[in-house]
């Protein structure tokens, strides 16, 4: 249930401005009274909410009395509060990540064969996101037809989409290799992106070619994210696997590169 404490009040401060809604002015010692705020903690209290803007006193009475502000005006007060306080906090967590950014260095690769699975559609999305955002010069993706679990709906088209675009930004050059039949099933918005601003990219091309029986990614020439259908779900993914080994990468760049010279470009 909802509280004034969800908004940044103490137990002591949301109980003194509840009791003065009910009471209207009252003095300190009353309100502590009718609040159970104890007498050694109320003017804290109300000097905290009177910050927050959430009371007014009358100093010229004695003993001075304080009334408070109207529920709906001290609601967005407390929220404004908060929108700042996150926004303070966004600011600050975005400083760390930049300084961050400069102190983390990843080792020199290691020429060690190294993999890993994700099992299921969501995870393997976030695994191919992952190890496109990790690409430094080159990602080839080969799609088949079963690879239209990526692209059947709009989001997860989008998501993959917004990545190759960060990538291409910090000079990723990229191939999409898919077969035809693949294309009528695109959705409406990821063919409109294309044509409005993917086409003309220098770093992005798309051809097809009838002769693509798989679907994977290579990343940098040194790994390869496989996708692995599901053995009893047509046009569904099981899993994404990630293998990690440059003579095998070099190997599925070997297979691809005479199947793209003899692919046809994409126009929509």
């Amino acid at each position: 249930m909802a509280s004034l404490r969800d908004l940044g009040l103490s137990e002591y401060e949301a109980r003194a401005y509840r009791s003065l809604l009910e009471t209207g002015p009252t003095t300190a010692k009353e309100l502590s009274r009718v609040s159970d705020v104890p007498m050694g903690r109320i003017y804290d209290v109300l000097n905290t909410i009177e910050q927050h803007n959430l009371v007014r006193s009358q100093s010229a009475s004695r003993p001075k009395k304080y009334v408070a502000v109207e529920p709906a005006t001290a609601l967005d007060r407390l929220l404004d509060d908060k929108k700042r306080e996150l926004s303070e906090r966004a600011d600050q967590y975005e400083t760390i990540v930049e300084q961050l950014a400069g102190e983390l260095e990843t080792a020199d690769p290691v020429e060690e064969t190294f993999w890993t699975a994700a099992v299921g559609p969501e995870e393997a999305t976030d695994l191919l996101v992952e190890r496109i955002s990790a690409a430094d010069d080159r990602l080839v993706m080969v799609l088949s037809t079963h690879a239209g679990q990526f692209f059947d709906f709009d989001e997860i088209g989008t998501i993959v989409l917004d990545e190759l675009t960060v990538a291409m930004e910090r000079g990723v050059e990229i191939q999409l290799l898919m077969r035809p039949d693949l294309v009528p099933a695109l959705p409406k918005s990821i063919g409109e992106r294309y044509r409005n601003s993917l086409i003309e990219h220098e770093l992005f091309s798309v051809r097809t070619s009838e002769n693509v029986s798989g679907s994977f990614t290579l990343v940098d020439e040194s790994e390869v994210v496989i996708e692995v259908p599901h053995p009893l779900q047509t046009d569904e993914i099981f899993a994404m696997i990630d293998f990690k080994d440059r003579e095998f990468a070099e190997s599925v760049r070997t297979e691809f590169d005479p199947r793209w010279r003899n692919a046809t470009e994409l126009t929509f």
